[in-house]
């Protein structure tokens, strides 16, 4: 009796492309950004979201880590996906139907039902005279925070510029988030370039380092500090420096209100 044949691998599991769409989502990065905060392509990123190309570990740690979540978990749902990308099934079309022929009378009442819609949805866009917009709460607080991205922890909405210096070439500015108590600094170049990006508190040092043809890296990690006192911005822009000086309150006894400015 011949024995049937054994069974070929299975595709990999969508487990692993919908975790991953949700940690894009948490970034609040698009294609783009990620393909300029990592060694992966826009397209390499949708095939991996996607689920059409299983992607390399280096890159889900990657995602992880912009994500600022432990990338422990989904790096075992990789581990678990290791088979070949499930095939995507074309999605017949239905056949064509006749909708059922409605009487005046119901018609004027599904107009005057999406008129009134609409009315609200106006209103609940614009809201009344005086309405602010509801802002998202940060993802981390204080020590939580420290050598996360300010763009991808939402602590850059309510952040404040506390000292500035500027360059021939680019602007360096130290920035404070009292929502989430931290502070970090932000440089802003006129062109092209590569450049360092560092923040300090005494010892407390982090930064970070982007190539020229990163055109959206401009910030260092961020430090947790209870206040912007004694904090320092700088960064490196083809064999320049430019610091901000440490940030002194000009509320401080005997401080000069322009210092730091």
């Amino acid at each position: 009796m011949r024995q049937p044949p054994p069974p070929g691998p299975t595709c990999a599991d969508e487990p692993l492309a919908v975790r991953l769409r949700a940690l894009k989502d948490r970034t609040g990065l698009s294609l783009a950004a990620l393909a300029a905060r990592t060694p992966y392509s826009k397209s390499a990123w949708h095939r991996y979201l996607t689920g059409l190309q299983r992607p390399p570990r280096s890159a889900v740690e990657a995602l992880a880590r912009l994500a600022d979540v432990d990338p422990g978990p989904v790096v075992a749902l990789w581990e678990d996906a290791d088979g070949p990308p499930c095939p995507r099934v074309p999605m017949l079309s239905p056949p064509r139907s006749r909708l059922p022929r409605l009487p005046l009378s119901a018609l004027a009442l599904l107009a005057v039902a999406a008129a009134t819609a609409a009315a609200f949805a106006v209103f609940g866009r614009h809201g009344p005279q005086g309405a602010q917009n509801v802002v998202a709460a940060p993802r981390c607080h204080a020590t939580s925070c420290r050598g996360a991205l300010p763009d991808t922890s939402a602590c850059a909405r309510d952040a404040r510029t506390e000292s500035a210096v500027s360059d021939t070439g680019y602007d360096v500015r130290l920035r404070y988030s009292p929502a989430c108590g931290t502070a970090w600094s932000e440089v802003r170049v006129r062109s092209p370039r590569a450049r360092e990006v560092s923040v300090r508190a005494g010892q407390d040092v982090l930064s970070a380092t982007y190539s020229a043809a990163e055109p959206t890296g401009y910030t260092s990690p961020m430090l947790a500090v209870p206040s912007s006192r004694g904090v320092e911005a700088c960064a490196a822009v083809a064999g320049r420096l430019a610091c901000t000086g440490l940030y002194v309150d000009a509320s401080d006894e005997g401080a000069d209100p322009g210092a730091g400015r």
